[in-house]
């Protein structure tokens, strides 16, 4: 086996083993890396140079390949000399001072407040499954909930009185979240259903129609079928719904700090995302009223 290739060997075994990557990214940064030296002609890391770098990027943008391709690749480089840095293969890191292409962040979609009543009115109110559907579209769209957070509630975490509910999200983390009177009347009107099927053991607020736990995965399906009986974009997903009260919100006039509060993330900067989908969404207005737009 040539240099180069026990080279790569030892460095996807090393993803494999240590790292624990899946089979489908060792195959990708395989693919790329041997791709990578194929451009360059050389075996030898150490005549691997800044330059040839960036004519291999140029080579790729010259073919149009996406942006996402672009950075995957880079990354592959990036994490194999590091690697042989590491293990003295050679002293030198050509990617070092080497940037891809920004990643544009994609701006989150969100529905009009005329959209959100049409597809909230599609569950059958005459059924408790139905009943407990739109209470969890209520949910979503009253405190901006991830889906997993929704699915993992308990009947113990609404507080009625006080229109509060409490979260547990990522990295564990707990937050309590004010809930709209509308939602609350929604959730009680569920569980108040004569045909709510609940086993005693089960402390899950929302449960499926054999009185189980409902999953998340179980919740999307239903806003699938929603979805399709309400004629609206394919897009909609229970994200969706976060990403709306959350533009809406900063619409009618919540600060970005308090936004982020109650999404639950830990950095300013992942909410801020919201001013450029309100900035959009107003010029939009805007453009359509003006006389002179």
């Amino acid at each position: 086996m040539q240099p180069l290739e026990s080279h790569i060997s030892k460095f996807l075994t090393y993803l494999v083993s240590v790292r624990g990557v899946s089979p489908h990214t060792e195959r990708a940064y395989r693919a790329d890396l041997f791709s990578f030296f194929s451009f360059v002609e050389t075996k030898r890391l150490q005549e691997v140079t800044k330059s040839l770098i960036r004519d291999y990027l140029g080579s790729l943008y010259d073919s149009g390949a996406s942006k996402a391709a672009v950075l995957r690749k880079i990354a592959a480089l990036r994490a194999f000399y590091r690697f042989a840095c590491r293990e003295r293969w050679t002293q030198e890191n050509p990617l070092a001072g080497i940037e891809g292409p920004k990643r544009g962040r994609r701006l989150p979609v969100s529905l009009s407040y005329e959209e959100v009543e049409h597809f909230f009115a599609q569950p059958n109110l005459s059924s408790a499954l139905g009943l407990r559907d739109r209470a969890i579209m209520e949910l979503f769209y009253s405190s901006a909930l991830r889906l997993s957070e929704l699915a993992a509630l308990l009947l113990s975490d609404i507080d009625f009185e006080g229109r509060e509910v409490r979260v547990r999200g990522k990295g564990k983390k707990e937050r309590v979240l004010p809930v709209t009177e509308t939602a609350v009347s929604w959730i009680r009107r569920y569980l108040e259903h004569p045909e709510r099927l609940c086993r005693h053991e089960v402390s899950t607020l929302f449960l499926n129609r054999f009185g189980e736990p409902l999953s998340a995965r179980s919740i999307d399906r239903h806003f699938v079928r929603y979805l399709q009986r309400s004629g609206l974009s394919s897009k909609i997903t229970p994200h969706i719904i976060r990403h709306t009260i959350a533009t809406h919100w900063l619409e009618k006039g919540m600060d970005l700090k308090t936004i982020q509060l109650l999404l639950g993330h830990s950095a300013l900067g992942t909410t801020t995302i919201y001013t450029h989908v309100s900035s959009r969404l107003k010029r939009e207005v805007y453009d359509k009223a003006h006389p002179r737009a």
